[in-house]
């Protein structure tokens, strides 16, 4: 079957490529860029001020402060957007963020939010951000992970950030967020786009100790204690935010009859 005799293959592909120019144009752009990183920024103080926040777990991140130690947060790519906010300020913060033309939109996003981002990625380009991180915390500072970043697969943990924690002699301290509203977005991560007026859920997991001596064999293992407690943390602040929207709207549902019985 040629090209001629399938009309519709050949506009569909001439308006996917079209799009592809508008989306690089766009990123080359400095001044669109500028606007696209200060609207998301708004977004989420938006999102944030407009939902019912729950913190559990926010005793770690504090405890090692206090210890003067510093840490490795790691989070899944599809739940970067609300991360921000998770952050309790007392030292700096720095995040790994892809060196890749949709990275710069993160990045300046989290400028507004006094995050500092390192181009790179755990495993591609990876010498420079590597020696970057190390130098963040051996200074005292923290660093943002998305193990599963920037390609994936989707939640699925590379060594990368076990390495780094092991060379910076230093824990690896998951996060997760769950919003009662969201999108899920058809992207490789299933992107989670919180949406305002729900309830949301931060929950910090217990540190993960990484040996500073570990062969391949141990790295692997180290591997996935981090992708299952990750895992596992995801689906149980997913499930929680989603029992507590049912209870509500089971309640919502038995006041309407009640008051309708009523005369209201």
């Amino acid at each position: 079957m040629t090209g001629s005799s399938c009309p519709w293959l050949s506009s569909d592909l001439a308006l996917g490529l079209n799009k592809r120019n508008l989306w690089y144009r766009f990123l080359r752009s400095a001044w669109l860029q500028h606007v696209a990183c200060w609207l998301v920024h708004r977004y989420i103080r938006f999102v944030y001020l407009t939902n019912r926040w729950s913190v559990e777990g926010g005793e770690w991140p504090r405890r090692l402060t206090d210890e003067g130690r510093s840490f490795i947060v790691a989070f899944w790519h599809g739940r970067l957007l609300m991360m921000p906010l998770a952050w309790h300020g007392l030292v700096p913060f720095h995040m790994l963020i892809s060196a890749h033309r949709d990275g710069r939109i993160i990045a300046g996003a989290m400028t507004y939010f006094g995050i500092e981002t390192i181009a790179g990625s755990t495993s591609r380009g990876g010498s420079m951000a590597l020696r970057a991180m190390l130098k963040r915390l051996k200074e005292g500072g923290c660093v943002g992970i998305t193990p599963d970043g920037p390609r994936g697969p989707a939640m699925t943990v590379s060594t990368g950030i076990v390495n780094v924690a092991r060379l910076a002699r230093v824990p690896i301290l998951p996060l997760v967020y769950a919003t009662s509203r969201r999108r899920v977005l058809r992207t490789w991560d299933c992107f989670h786009l919180a949406l305002p007026f729900g309830h949301g859920l931060y929950r910090w997991g217990e540190p993960i100790e990484i040996a500073a001596d570990l062969d391949e064999l141990g790295l692997e293992c180290a591997r996935r204690v981090v992708e299952t407690r990750m895992v596992e943390m995801i689906r149980d602040a997913d499930s929680r935010v989603a029992d507590r929207r049912s209870r509500q709207e089971v309640a919502a549902g038995a006041d309407g009859p009640a008051r309708h019985a009523a005369g209201e």
